[in-house]
Formats: structure tokens, C-alpha cells, sequence
């Protein structure tokens, strides 16, 4: 099962530059251990140390927020496209 992930900017030098990557992953929190088996330091940058993704990071599966669908527990299925975007403030 083949989900394409794309990676931020900020990220992209935990993935050796690549700006989109593909894992082999059951649901979102698969995906992250996958990434983290390749690209070693990355679930570090996701997840607090309870291993839940961090409030200022939004993953979205096909567009949709995971945090409106089964968060870290949101399965996968091949082909799904999968965002990471960091939340970013200002004013």
C-alpha cells in the first residue's frame, strides 16, 4: 500500500530535500512511524512526548483535517495523498 506524503519546507531537511515522499502505512499513526523509520528525527518534529500529533502541526488525508475524522487513528488506504502543514501565527 503506497500513501503519499508531502513533506513542508521546514521538514524537508529531515527527508534528504524531498518535498514529497511515499510510506507504506495502515492509518495516520503508521504513517508516522514509517516516515520516522526512514527519516530518523521527523516523528520528534509531529508529536509531543505521548506520541500525539502536536497541536501546531495539521495533517490532512485527501484534504480532509484528521482532526475531524479519527486523528491519529484515520486509516489509509492506497493512493491516499496525506499534507503535513505546520500551523503558522503572526500578525
Amino acid at each position: 500500500m503506497s500513501i503519499k506524503v508531502r513533506i513542508p519546507t521546514p521538514l524537508q531537511k529531515l527527508t534528504e530535500g524531498k518535498a514529497e515522499v511515499e510510506v507504506e502505512a495502515k492509518d495516520v499513526r503508521g504513517l508516522i512511524e514509517d516516515l520516522d523509520k526512514n527519516f530518523p528525527g521527523i516523528k520528534d518534529r509531529l508529536c509531543d512526548d505521548k506520541g500525539r500529533i502536536r497541536r501546531f502541526i495539521n495533517i490532512y488525508v485527501n484534504e480532509e483535517d484528521v482532526r475531524f475524522l479519527q486523528q491519529d487513528s484515520t486509516p489509509l488506504i492506497d493512493g491516499d495523498e496525506v499534507s503535513i502543514i505546520p500551523a503558522i501565527a503572526g500578525g
